[in-house]
């Protein structure tokens, strides 16, 4: 009895054995593939932050709300839904003079209140002139000025097809110098996807001169980067 046993666990501990080797001894290719894509973008977003600050918080929460009814009279002005247009809670702060740089005590500056406004402009030819008044309307900061694309999704699902294609193809072109060829797929690995503009698409602000002529512009809309990388491993035959 013991040894039939131990017959039978020697036959299941020999077949585990055979299958892990075959795992490990599996032939494959891996390779990787990427794609880009130029889209030109159809919508630009400015993020904006107005900071005021007057020695009374009225008065500071005051200059603030006449900045923030300035910017949302700018996106009527462009005709920018309001679904478009985002506003932040106010923040509250104090300001005191930097008694290290000053070498005296101390002192009280002010009351700082300071609030974010996002507006989304989706006809991208005006984006150089609400650019222009916005500089003129009292904003503290530009924190940035994303030109991008309202069909992502679909591009992104451009991009990945043709990644995965091309991990194929150049996987067919290596075994073919070897002269073997390649069979399904074993593994497919997505890596990040970059989404972005190109240099003289974001922060290229720069100044904006009073006439509005095509040949003074300073903003050039260019076209934004969509990149897909795959890792895909194939049977080798």
């Amino acid at each position: 009895m013991i040894r039939n046993i131990l017959l039978v666990l020697a036959i299941v501990l020999s077949a585990g054995s055979v299958i892990a080797q075959t795992a490990v001894e599996r032939p494959l290719i891996t390779v990787t593939g990427q794609a880009e894509i130029m889209v030109v973008p159809d919508e630009v977003a400015f993020n904006l932050r107005v900071v005021t600050m007057e020695k009374e918080l009225p008065a500071a929460q005051a200059k603030n709300d006449q900045v923030v009814k300035t910017l949302l009279a700018l996106a009527r002005k462009y005709g920018i839904p309001p679904t478009q247009v985002q506003t932040d809670h106010i923040s509250l702060g104090q300001r005191f003079s930097d008694e290290e740089a000053t070498k005296k005590p101390s002192v009280f500056l002010g009351y700082t209140v300071t609030k974010r406004v996002a507006i989304v402009l989706r006809d991208v030819s005006k984006a150089e002139d609400l650019l222009a008044d916005i500089f003129k309307s009292g904003v503290t900061n530009i924190e940035d000025v994303d030109f991008r694309t309202t069909q992502l999704r679909k591009y992104k699902d451009q991009a990945r097809a043709m990644a995965i294609k091309s991990a194929q193809e150049k996987a067919v072109a290596l075994t073919r110098e070897i002269g073997q060829t390649i069979g399904k797929a074993y593994s497919i690995q997505e890596q990040d996807q970059t989404y972005g503009g190109l240099p003289n698409n974001r922060n290229s602000i720069g100044y904006v001169s009073e006439s509005n002529s095509a040949d003074e512009r300073t903003i050039a809309l260019g076209q934004i980067s969509i990149t897909a990388r795959v890792v895909v491993s194939f049977e080798l035959k």
